[in-house]
Parts: structure tokens; C-alpha cells; sequence
């Protein structure tokens, strides 16, 4: 069942607000509706077409088994995006975004397994039994320092199926990456960034809270499918190799 899009709610939630006219990206000008005294209007009917493309998209990059790695160090926004990847269970990046995260594979395999590596020693208690409290504190610390660069992409396998970003200019390093390797992106563009570098635009408003949270959850319903969709497929996989 796809997600419905509901151009009211994103009205409500102030998805239409762009950025001042000075600051514009020319590229935007097909996804701008009007001008209100110094800003730009975002058109709504664009934002639910990008939305309508872009939301069965990410279904089907869950359902084939992919993840999707939801991408934004943006401040104020950044916790509420953690909270959607983590409860859908997708990696993420919303403290700074390393480069290389995506290209440089090996030295992040090699980081993440160390970061595995202590975390599995301190909890079965090895560290303590090994070193003072000093020693496993420092330990600890490194833990929740690996942690901050690492930790939400340390069950990430492979290539992601895809970026979901926020901020398209705020994270423009995660996008060249994906660009790069051909990571379709998905993103929200604001009036200010340049459309041209994202797979599948979202235009609206990326610094309204509320905005962002309603694309969230639209974004979170339509992976909540895909996943549900592919451990069926799992379980007649199963079901059919038992049988077999």
C-alpha cells in the first residue's frame, strides 16, 4: 500500500517556506510557486510529486534487502532523524560526517570493527578484570568516541541502497560520495541548493521542525513497508527451501 501524501499537513507543517530570494539556487526555480515579500514560496504540488516518486523508491530499496542511510548533522534537526533511522532500524550519520564514509570502506570497516571489538570486551568484563579503573575508563571513552563517529553505521553491510538527506548543502561531502559511486540520493532541497546533485527531490522547507518531522514520517512509513514486505519474501524462502 503506497503512502498517502497529504498536501494540507505539509502546508500546516510549513514545508512551503523557502529562503530568502538573495540566496536562491536558480536550479529551484521549476519547484518555486511565487514569492512572498523577500522569500521564496516552495510549490506544495512539486513537494508531494517528489514525495509520490521518491517514497516507492525506498520501499522497493527495502524490500530487496538494501538499507537506506539517513544523513543530517544539521543542529537542530539532527536528533529527530537519528530517532526515525533508529527506529526502523537503518544506519545513520547526524554528528559530522567523515569523509570516506562511503568511499574509503576499508579504514571504516577496520574502525567499526574495533569499536565491536571493546565494546564485546566490555561488556563480557575482559577489560575489567585486565586493567585499573583508569585504564577502563579511558577504554570507555573511546568506546563513546568511536561510537560518535561510527556508531550509526556499524551494522551497515556493503554499499547502502540509498542517502536520505535533510540537508543538502549542510552534507553536500555525503552526496559527492554518493555521487561517486552511484548511491541514488534522496533528498529534502531547500530553495537555497542546487537540485541538480539529488536522485530524487524532495523540495521543501529543511529547516522547519515540524516540516521535517512530517516528511520523516512519511519516509519512515514507506521503509516500514519494504521491510515488511522483504521478510515475507524471506519467509517463503525459507518456507520453500525446507521444502526443498
Amino acid at each position: 500500500m503506497a503512502v498517502d501524501v497529504d498536501i494540507k499537513a505539509l502546508l500546516e507543517a510549513g514545508v512551503h517556506f523557502g529562503h530568502k530570494t538573495s540566496s536562491w539556487h536558480p536550479k529551484m526555480a521549476p519547484y518555486i510557486h511565487s514569492k512572498r515579500q523577500d522569500s521564496h514560496i516552495i510549490d506544495l504540488v512539486k513537494t508531494v510529486e517528489g514525495l509520490e516518486v521518491a517514497l516507492p523508491f525506498l520501499t522497493k530499496v527495502v524490500s530487496s534487502g538494501k538499507k537506506v542511510l539517513f544523513v543530517n548533522t544539521k543542529k537542530h534537526t539532527k536528533d529527530i532523524v537519528r530517532a526515525t533511522a533508529e527506529a526502523i532500524g537503518q544506519p545513520f550519520v547526524t554528528d559530522r560526517w567523515l569523509g570516506g564514509t562511503l568511499t574509503n570502506v576499508s579504514t571504516v570497516t577496520q574502525q567499526v570493527k574495533k569499536l565491536k571489538d571493546l565494546e564485546k570486551r566490555m561488556a563480557s568484563g575482559d577489560l575489567e578484570k585486565r586493567y585499573s579503573k583508569l585504564e577502563v575508563q579511558r577504554y570507555q571513552e573511546e568506546i563513546d568516541d568511536l561510537n560518535i563517529k561510527y556508531g550509526g553505521v556499524k551494522d551497515l553491510s556493503g554499499k547502502p541502497g540509498a542517502l536520505f538527506v535533510v540537508d543538502v548543502i549542510g552534507d553536500m561531502n555525503a552526496i559527492k560520495e554518493a555521487n561517486t559511486l552511484g548511491i541514488p540520493v534522496v533528498a529534502i532541497v531547500d530553495t537555497n541548493a542546487n537540485p541538480t546533485l539529488v536522485d530524487y527531490v524532495i523540495p521543501g522547507n529543511d529547516d522547519a521542525i515540524k516540516g521535517v518531522q512530517l516528511i520523516l514520517d512519511y519516509v519512515r512509513a514507506a521503509i516500514a513497508e519494504g521491510a515488511t514486505s522483504n521478510k515475507t519474501v524471506e519467509t517463503i524462502e525459507k518456507t520453500d527451501t525446507k521444502e526443498n
